[in-house]
C-alpha cells in the first residue's frame, strides 16, 4: 500500500506518528506511537514496536521483533538485526515510571541479531556488535564487540570488514584505507 507522500506501510500495521520520511517502508505488524520521528528510506520490517520519544535518522534497517522504547535514538545508516533488545531503565520496577535512560547508536553502527543493550549506552560510528552480544558499556567508534558481556575484539571499517593492525597503532582494510588507534579510539587517516 502506497501512500501520497512515498511511504510504504502495509495495512495490518497501527501507525500515529506523522513524522515519517519518504520512501520509508513500514511491514507486517508494525505498532509505532504517535510522537516517534522516522527518516527517509528507512525499512522497519515485521512485528516491531515504536514507542513516542523515539527518533529514527535515515537509511536505517530495523529488522522483525525489535521494539523500541522512549529514548532511544538511532542516527543515519545504522542496522539493527532481528529481535535486538533496547532498554530503557536501569532498575525498572512495576508501576514506578521514571525518565528514560537514553541510548545511542550513532551513525552507520550495526547489531547483529539478539543483542542486549543496557540502558544509557553509546554505540559509537561504524561499530559492529556480534549476534547475542549483551552490551553493558559504551563502545567506541569502529569497534567490533560480542560475548557475554560484550567486550572488544577488534576494529572495523565503514563496511564492517574486520581491520589488520599493519604496524604498532596503524590499521588498515583490504583497500588499504588505512586508520590510527589512539587512546582506545579509531579514526580514519585522510588519503593523500
Amino acid at each position: 500500500m502506497m501512500n501520497s507522500e512515498n511511504k510504504k506501510i502495509h495495512p495490518s500495521s497501527f501507525v500515529n506518528a506523522a513524522s515519517i520520511g519518504e520512501g520509508t517502508r513500514i511491514w507486517a505488524f508494525v505498532n509505532i506511537l504517535s510522537e516517534a520521528v522516522i527518516g527517509n528510506n528507512c525499512n522497519i520490517c515485521d512485528h516491531c514496536f515504536i514507542e513516542n520519544k523515539v527518533k529514527i535518522g535515515n537509511n536505517v534497517t530495523i529488522k522483525s521483533g525489535v521494539y523500541i522504547w522512549d529514548g532511544v535514538v538511532i542516527e543515519d545508516d545504522a542496522f539493527i538485526g532481528p529481535n535486538v533488545v533496547f532498554t530503557n531503565d536501569i532498575r525498572p520496577r512495576s508501576k514506578n515510571f521514571k525518565t528514560p535512560v537514553p541510548i545511542i547508536i550513532s551513525k552507520g553502527a550495526s547489531l547483529g541479531a539478539n543483542t542486549t543493550i543496557l540502558a544509557g549506552i553509546k554505540i559509537g560510528q561504524y561499530a559492529m556488535a556480534g549476534i547475542a552480544s549483551v552490551i553493558t558499556r559504551d563502545v567506541p567508534d569502529y569497534a567490533l564487540v560480542y560475548g557475554n558481556p560484550a567486550r572488544f575484539q577488534g576494529w572495523v571499517d565503514e563496511t564492517g570488514e574486520k581491520l589488520v593492525e599493519e604496524k604498532a597503532s596503524l590499521w588498515r582494510n583490504q583497500n588499504h584505507d588505512y586508520f590510527i588507534e589512539e587512546n582506545g579510539t579509531l579514526k580514519p587517516l585522510k588519503k593523500k
